[in-house]
């Protein structure tokens, strides 16, 4: 993924013409906006070339050069995982649209030009990886990762049109999971890695999602914190494979088999804060707070699963 280069989202239309930087003050922050800069614009573009160009060699050096080539074919995965890898797909393209466009911003794009051309960005960027599946013998063009990828785009282009800003973001969590038992550990190992980047990118038990929602956003009027905001995730549990807890080998025999383990999903409601309404006015710190802002703030949650509600001190 690129680096983001962001700030707090713009909301006023200035002039585009303004040949110098100016900030623009309303009651809750400050917004920047940047004149249109030639070597800014070149140097976001090369970023974008060299960033996700180094990403597809790395991707095709450690993922498909381990299987052989084929002619492209689709592949429905669309019962798999509980559905957590679509989410995760909405995730991915409304993260890189987000981050795309405060680049564009920072490089002076006007508007609608950079809310395009940076949302748009997201879904072309997974899509390719949806392309070179396709040509893979071990997976295979995902008609529904494509629509999830055009989901996360569209949810990240339509709030900046209509607000000029995103009130409601999309976040993850994640936290290692230990299965308790041997063979359950064996088998996380195999299929979801060892390491904690890999878990954190394989692991769906593992895995939350949530729509966060700025509540000052929506309600200027409240007493409320600006920074607070309501959220809604989603997860699942009990995945040792993609459609069963059953894994067979190529003869067809039963190497693994924890049918016994219900697959279940699982919903939650819990308070979040919204990294960028904090005020500061230091570059380095709007960057980190922009950055964190892609993950759920550890908070109190009340789960709903299996038919009933449990609460929790604090997920992460």
């Amino acid at each position: 993924m690129l680096l983001p280069f962001g700030y707090s989202q713009d909301t006023f239309k200035p002039d585009i013409t303004l040949n110098k930087l100016e900030n623009f003050k309303d009651s809750s922050t400050a917004y920047i906006k940047y004149p249109y800069n030639k070597k800014r614009v070149k140097l976001v573009k090369v970023a974008n070339i060299v960033g996700y160009g180094g990403t597809l060699v790395a991707l095709n050096s450690i993922w498909y050069s381990k299987y052989p080539r084929s002619a492209f074919h689709f592949f429905n995965d669309d019962a798999e995982w509980l559905q957590m890898d679509k989410v995760g797909h909405v995730y991915s393209a409304y993260l890189e649209s987000n981050a795309t466009m405060e680049m564009w911003r920072w490089a002076g794009l006007p508007r609608k030009e950079r809310i395009w051309v940076g949302g748009l960005s997201g879904v072309a960027y997974q899509s390719i990886i949806e392309i070179l599946d396709g040509f893979s013998s071990e997976y295979g063009f995902s008609p529904g990762d494509f629509v999830a990828n055009m989901l996360g785009s569209a949810t990240f282009i339509s709030q900046e049109l209509a607000w000029d800003e995103q009130r409601i973001k999309i976040k993850f969590s994640f936290h290692k999971r230990n299965y308790g038992e041997p063979d359950l550990n064996a088998r996380a190992d195999k299929i979801y890695g060892k390491t904690e980047i890999e878990r954190s990118i394989k692991d769906y038990n593992a895995q939350s999602y949530w729509i966060s929602a700025n509540i000052h956003s929506f309600f200027p009027e409240t007493k409320l914190p600006r920074w607070l905001n309501f959220s809604i995730g989603y997860g699942a549990e009990g995945m040792f494979g993609a459609r069963s807890n059953i894994a067979v080998d190529k003869n067809g025999n039963v190497t693994f088999d924890r049918s016994d383990i219900k697959r279940y999903r699982q919903w939650y409601i819990s308070p979040d804060v919204d990294f960028t309404k904090i005020r500061t006015n230091k570059k380095g710190v709007k960057i980190l707070l922009y950055v964190l802002n892609s993950f759920k703030f550890p908070a109190p949650t009340l789960e709903y699963s299996n038919g009933s509600f449990k609460g929790h001190w604090m997920v992460f």
